[in-house]
């Protein structure tokens, strides 16, 4: 069944709307009908259409500011300017000025039909062009980011997957990346044309984890009704991530290492041995030194695996890459929804790049979904964000985009001016803590290097 056109029209003439609503409605199409440019603000912040009608004569604000007020609230909504016999001129100036068409009053309703039908079919060509030039700017391995810290990581991603490394390990905060590093390790190493099998080792139960690694003989254990075959097996020849690996039973840690040292295991009830060549990505979240000091890991399968580490920057550490993970996750979020890309006004863009993102890219991906689901095609202003992007305080206060706190409050300039001074002392001995290095000293505050920079100049510390 083909989706219904959701149309807004804005006249201040209550017949004209009435009467080519009607007319609409017959043709199948919903909709909705105000009178001023205030109503269309309203009406387009509370509902998602595909299309608005928008007369160039209103009362209060006219067609010309209601038309830029919409643009800057979603970007993505066609405007077909209607207008009276002598506006033509002015319409053309709408067109310039971004609306999709206009139409002269009077005129029959098949033009108009068709007018709707055409622009909406232009719309979406241009979005699915937009969307492919993203996509198409998107690196196939999906590690997206153009600053230092990442392309650092993908200098390393390049030499480490053409080395004979066998064993690697990933280090980096829970919701980084891991699991696309360690595929793309896998898709640019000789091993891409044969298996990448990936395991979560929290996410196994303790008693079924050797069997899913190694594999079991049937009866080898209750409820081993029929031969297993193991992980490493399935792996052979390929790539084996091991995610969580601070999460493997200490009972299991000997016989991985045994594997890992000789190449050679055993399945569970099985009378002889089993061989596999097989490159293993191990990934963490934890500090596998401070697991080894409390008998957690053991010394010696972490000396195994720390031979080649990468580590994986949190999305703090990122900078304006978060600008571009957010384009790209509503891009791809819309698709899945079936609407059109949510934008971010320049306020709430200052507060996403301030964000401490302990989540990190995980984080951020969820936060895109639920926004999109919400307010499918808006504009996110400040009062779309969740609670805890209010309730940031200190340094993780949202940073608007003349780079001032949004807390700054000019009616108590004493508040303020202690706000500064508790500031400027933790931010200089943060730098004191790095001698100097601006990365090291944005990490210890745990925001981004761009945050520390407005800090800086905003504190007089440059």
């Amino acid at each position: 069944m083909p989706k219904r056109i959701r149309i807004l029209i804005v006249d201040d003439e209550e017949s004209f709307v009435r009467s080519l609503s009607f007319a609409l409605r017959t043709e199948g199409m919903d909709v909705t009908g105000v009178h001023s440019g205030e109503d269309a603000f309203l009406a387009v912040r509370k509902e998602q259409f595909d299309i608005i009608l928008l007369d160039l004569r209103l009362p209060g604000a006219d067609g010309m500011e209601v038309l830029s007020s919409i643009q800057k609230l979603d970007i993505s909504i066609p405007v077909i300017m209607i207008s009276a016999h002598g506006d033509t001129r002015a319409a053309v100036q709408a067109v310039k000025s971004g609306a999709a068409d206009y139409l002269s009053k009077p005129f029959e309703l098949d033009e108009l039909i068709h007018t709707i039908r055409t622009t909406l079919d232009q719309n979406q060509v241009a979005l699915e062009l937009d969307y492919h030039r993203r996509r198409d700017a998107i690196p196939t391995n999906g590690l997206i980011g153009e600053c230092e810290a990442m392309s650092a990581l993908r200098t390393t991603i390049d030499r480490v997957a053409q080395s004979s490394a066998s064993r690697i390990l990933l280090l980096g905060e829970s919701g980084t990346g891991k699991a696309l590093v360690a595929r793309a390790i896998h898709s640019q190493s000789p091993r891409k044309d044969r298996a990448f099998v990936e395991v979560n080792c929290a996410a196994l139960p303790e008693q079924l984890i050797e069997s899913e690694l190694f594999g079991a003989e049937k009866g080898s254990y209750t409820g081993a009704h029929q031969k297993r075959t193991g992980l490493v097996r399935l792996a052979d020849s390929g790539t084996l991530f091991l995610d969580e690996i601070g999460e493997l039973p200490l009972a299991l840690q000997a016989k991985f290492l045994h594997f890992l040292e000789n190449g050679d295991y055993r399945p569970v009830g099985a009378e002889r041995s089993a061989s596999a060549d097989v490159r293993v990505i191990a990934a963490t979240n934890r500090d596998l030194a401070e697991q080894v000091r409390l008998g957690h890991f053991r010394e010696d399968l972490f000396y195994r695996l720390n031979v080649i580490t990468i580590d994986i920057p949190a999305l703090r550490e990122r900078g304006e890459d978060i600008l571009g993970l957010v384009c790209y996750f509503a891009d791809r979020q819309a698709q899945a929804e079936g609407c059109h890309s949510i934008q971010f006004d320049g306020e709430t863009q200052g507060i996403l790049r301030a964000h401490p993102w302990r989540g990190n890219v995980r984080e951020l991906k969820n936060l895109i979904e639920r926004l999109t689901i919400l307010y499918p095609g808006k504009t996110i202003g400040t009062d779309l964000l969740p609670g805890e992007f209010h309730a940031q305080t200190g340094l993780h206060d949202p940073i608007d985009v003349a780079g001032q706190s949004s807390s700054t409050n000019a009616a108590h300039p004493q508040l303020q001016d202690r706000l500064d001074v508790t500031e400027r002392h933790l931010v200089q001995d943060a730098l004191d803590q790095a001698d100097g290095h601006k990365g090291r000293a944005a990490e210890i505050l745990g925001i981004s290097r761009h945050a520390l920079k407005r800090r800086l100049q905003r504190l007089g510390l440059q």
